[in-house]
Parts: C-alpha cells; sequence; structure tokens
C-alpha cells in the first residue's frame, strides 16, 4: 500500500537587509574625491593661466637646448659619466642583497622567530624606506665627500628599506604547503627557509630585483645632481653654466642608457617566467 506524498511545506524567506545602493554609494565617493581634489589644487596653488603665461621661458629655454652639442669630447665626458651611473645603481642594488634578505625574512610572518622581532624588524624597513634615497646621499656626501662612493652608500641603504618590503611580502604570499612538509618532518626554522621557503619565492625575488635595478639606475641620476658623480652630475653643472646644448646631449645620453637597462631587465624576467 503506497502512502499519499507529503504536501510541500512553505518556507519563508528571509528579508534581505537593505544596503545602501550602488549609485549612491558612487555618487558619495565622487563627491569626496571631488573635495579632497579641490583642496589638493588650491593647496599646491595649481595655476593654468601661470603656466600659459611662462610659455616664453619655456621656449627660450628649449630653444636654447637644440640642437645638441654631439662633439666627441661631450660625448665621451657623457658616456664614461653615464656608466658612473650605471655602476652605482648596480652596486647600490646587488650590495643591498644581503641585508635585504634578512631583514625579509624577520619581518615575514610565519617566519619571524617572535612577533617582537618581525615588528623590529618591520618598523626598521619602514625608516629606511621612508627617509628618500637623496637625503642619505647628503649625508654621506657630508662624511666620505664628493663622488660616487657617496651615492652608492645612499642607495644601499634605502634600497634595504624598499625592497626588503618587497620581499617580506613576497615570501608571506608564497605557497605554505613545502614548508610544512619540512617542519612535520623535523626540520628547523633555518632549513625550511633555505630548503622549501626561498626556492619557492626566488623567481618573484629575482623579478623585484631587476625592478629595484630599474629604478635605482634612475635614482643614480638624480643622486648626481647632489654632488654624487655619474651623468646627473653633468645635468647640474651645465645647467649652472647655461651649457643647454651639452644639458641636452647628457639627457639623450641617459635616454639611451635606460632603454638599454629596461631592454636587459625585461630580457631576464621573460627567461625567469
Amino acid at each position: 500500500m503506497t502512502t499519499a506524498p507529503r504536501p510541500l511545506r512553505r518556507l519563508s524567506v528571509p528579508v534581505r537587509p537593505r544596503r545602501p545602493r550602488a549609485a549612491v554609494t558612487a555618487v558619495v565617493v565622487t563627491a569626496v574625491l571631488a573635495v579632497v581634489h579641490v583642496i589638493a589644487w588650491n593647496t599646491t596653488e595649481m595655476s593654468l593661466g601661470a603656466l600659459v603665461d611662462g610659455w616664453h621661458g619655456m621656449a627660450s629655454f628649449v630653444s636654447e637646448a637644440f640642437p645638441p652639442r654631439l662633439d666627441l669630447s661631450v660625448l665621451r665626458s657623457s658616456a664614461d659619466a653615464a656608466l658612473v651611473t650605471l655602476w652605482i645603481g648596480l652596486l647600490g642594488t646587488t650590495l643591498s642583497i644581503p641585508p635585504s634578505l634578512l631583514l625579509a625574512l624577520l619581518a615575514a610572518r610565519g617566519v619571524a622567530p617572535s612577533a617582537v622581532v618581525q615588528q623590529t624588524a618591520r618598523s626598521l624597513l619602514s625608516f629606511l624606506r621612508s627617509v628618500p634615497d637623496v637625503v642619505f646621499a647628503l649625508v654621506f656626501v657630508t662624511a666620505v665627500g664628493l663622488g660616487p662612493f657617496p651615492g652608492v652608500l645612499a642607495l644601499v641603504v634605502h634600497n634595504v628599506g624598499v625592497m626588503g618590503k618587497l620581499w617580506a611580502e613576497a615570501i608571506e604570499d608564497a605557497d605554505p604547503g613545502p614548508s610544512r612538509a619540512l617542519r612535520s618532518a623535523g626540520a628547523g626554522r633555518v632549513q625550511t627557509a633555505l630548503h622549501a621557503l626561498l626556492p619557492t619565492v626566488t623567481p618573484r625575488l629575482a623579478g623585484l630585483l631587476l625592478y629595484r635595478l630599474d629604478v635605482n639606475v634612475r635614482a643614480s641620476l638624480i643622486l648626481g645632481l647632489v654632488g654624487a658623480g655619474g651623468i646627473g652630475f653633468l645635468i647640474n653643472q651645465s645647467i649652472k653654466l647655461f651649457r643647454f646644448d651639452e644639458m641636452l646631449t647628457h639627457i639623450l645620453v641617459v635616454l639611451v642608457l635606460i632603454i638599454a637597462v629596461d631592454q636587459l631587465s625585461a630580457a631576464v624576467r621573460r627567461r625567469l617566467t
């Protein structure tokens, strides 16, 4: 004997809480951004009229710079200074690798031996990152004098803060599986970091390192303006002597240098991926 099917029960659908509509949210966000931009515009004294009125000075500056001076002596000194700029950026990047890696491991969650060590390492990285490399260059220039050496020191110190922070975030985002497997097998923190963690994140760390090399080569140009050597020093000297044609020559050489570094970094990144 078959039993009749039970009637279906109607369940009440819970009332969804009302949320602000997307249009209202968009209007509020747009209004806040508009107010912030108005404040920023007034605070920075932006004036398109002043820019238009000053076009005569800009035109005179550009006309005095063209054509660039392509004498062999100028090109030779510019090329030599560009190589010095490249070496400053290179050493400022490579010499910062050991302290950056050490601080990155100490600042990464799940890798640092304690919360106190982690916060201390993060605070140190924040300090080194917050002080501009130009300020470090001025400090080292007063200590060791003018030349490329203070530029290298400034880049090393500042780059430790930046690269240590980037590497710490990359380590925190790494796959925890290999590290957990080694820890369950009885491996210590150092063994886990060397044999499981670092091999996993090495391609990303290398990519970030190449990015910082590109940035440091550009930064070494700015450091030359404060006496840290390189082609930035020649550009500053040409401006002070009103030799704008030589200045344009140095800028063109810098352009060639930056393009070459970009292409080299891109080629290495493609091989790493």
